[in-house]
C-alpha cells in the first residue's frame, strides 16, 4: 500500500487527538470525517504514526481494539471508563460502540 500523503497523515492524527477519553471512533469513522472512504489508509496512518496520540481510541469495525494491541489498549479503556463487552474472539472483549462511539 502506498504511503498516505502528509496532509492526510496530519488530518488523521488531528481527528484522533480530538477523541475524548472514554470514547472511540472506528477507522471508517475517521475516514468519513475527512471525506474519505479510506479506512485502511487510516489504519495505516495509526499503525505508523499513531503513537503520538491516543491510538487506542481509534478502533476496528465492530468495536475491536487495534490489531496486536488488545492488552495494552484494555488498560487505557479501563482507566478511561470506556464501556467494554465480553467477546469470544482472540481479544476477549470489544468496545461497546453503541455506548461510546464518538461523532463530533
Amino acid at each position: 500500500m502506498p504511503q498516505p500523503p502528509a496532509g492526510f497523515v496530519d488530518a488523521v492524527l488531528a481527528v484522533a487527538a480530538d477523541i475524548p477519553p472514554g470514547r472511540v471512533a472506528t477507522y471508517g469513522d475517521v475516514a468519513a470525517l475527512l471525506g474519505s472512504r479510506g479506512a485502511r489508509a487510516v489504519g495505516q496512518v495509526m499503525a505508523r504514526y499513531g503513537s503520538e496520540v491516543a491510538w487506542w481510541r481509534v478502533v476496528r469495525a465492530g468495536g475491536r481494539p487495534p490489531t496486536g494491541h488488545a492488552s495494552r489498549a484494555r488498560e487505557h479503556y479501563e482507566a478511561e471508563g470506556t464501556p467494554l463487552l465480553p467477546a469470544s474472539n482472540e481479544d476477549g472483549y470489544r468496545i461497546d460502540l453503541a455506548a461510546c462511539r464518538w461523532r463530533p
